[in-house]
């Protein structure tokens, strides 16, 4: 298993465990509401080929072990809500440690992306991952920026990451 993984740890309200292919047809909704990729350029249209493309991405990562994003599932609901996790990632040649996080859109604005993200960054401290942890989210992105926030980074840079206008948020650790 992945070092990166937070499989079978919690938060108060959140389990977190690997994504299972049979996830698809839970996580395809995330593709389906328009703000939820509206500041991602680059991704496929059509949510089915996106959701594909995005499982495709987090078994390379698994199997690969560049971290992975970790299914959240409500520990009183037993609900999917989203998924957080970190992420090896090359910004402008350096490689980093990222904390990525995305909600099924019923879940936004409730602090389960910013309680998620606070456990990742536990996570690499207690298991001394990284020096710094990053957070890339497009400059537009409000809600990501208010969580990398929530999370104590600050605004580092701004650079151009995967043909997207990206602020670099960090916390040194």
């Amino acid at each position: 298993m992945s070092k990166y993984l937070l499989t079978g740890l919690e938060t108060e309200r959140l389990r977190f465990r690997k994504l299972e292919r049979t996830d698809f047809e839970t996580w395809l909704p995330f593709h389906q509401e328009p703000l939820s990729t509206e500041f991602w350029i680059g991704l496929p249209e059509d949510p089915v080929e996106a959701c594909q493309h995005w499982f495709d991405k987090a078994f390379h990562r698994y199997d690969n072990d560049l971290g992975g994003m970790n299914v959240l599932i409500h520990k009183e609901t037993n609900e999917f809500i989203g998924q957080c996790g970190l992420l090896i990632q090359t910004v402008d040649g350096i490689k980093e440690l990222e904390v990525g996080y995305s909600m099924l859109p019923k879940y936004w604005r409730q602090g389960y992306a910013t309680e998620a993200a606070q456990k990742c960054k536990a996570f690499a401290i207690e298991n001394n991952l990284a020096t710094s942890l990053i957070s890339i989210i497009n400059v537009d992105n409000i809600p990501s920026q208010k969580v990398a926030i929530n999370n104590g980074m600050h605004l580092d840079k701004t650079t151009i990451f995967n043909e997207n206008p990206s602020h670099i948020f960090r916390i040194q650790l």
